[in-house]
């Protein structure tokens, strides 16, 4: 699947709820459908700045495909955090350079968040972007 029909794909699943209070039940769902993260990867070169609560994210790249892995100790993040794995995880770092996540404002969750949360949310799509970067400038290099 491309990101942008994973995008409606998720556009789909939100558009299915009128309230809000039922949104964030989907995202915390979302959040404890996510396998945990390896402890391991629980270091602080990992933890994303410019959240409140703690998030970390782990890239691994392999065939030309980046697999992000990530956790938040909080319920909301870590649904927020599972949508964009399950937008731009599985595909070069061309594709997420060049994506345009408009899912997030569709599903109408930036103005439904704190402006710490969207802060939060904003800094996970720029490291995910970073390490897109990182390895497609790797690769050409």
């Amino acid at each position: 699947m491309t990101i942008n029909e994973i995008q409606d794909e998720i556009i789909d699943e939100f558009s299915g709820f009128d309230d809000w209070m039922d949104k964030y039940q989907l995202l915390i769902d979302l959040g404890n459908e996510q396998a945990p993260l390896d402890e391991r990867y629980k270091v602080e070169s990992n933890l994303i700045d410019g959240c409140q609560s703690r998030v970390w994210l782990q890239a691994d790249y392999a065939d030309g495909i980046i697999t992000f892995t990530a956790e938040s100790d909080a319920l909301i993040v870590k649904g927020i955090v599972a949508l964009l794995i399950r937008v731009l995880s599985g595909h070069t770092p061309q594709e997420i350079l060049d994506a345009d996540l408009y899912f997030i404002e569709q599903i109408g969750l930036k103005e439904h968040l704190s402006p710490t949360r969207s802060n939060g949310l904003l800094a996970m799509v720029k490291q995910m972007r970073m390490y897109a970067l990182a390895f497609r400038t790797k690769e050409q290099g």
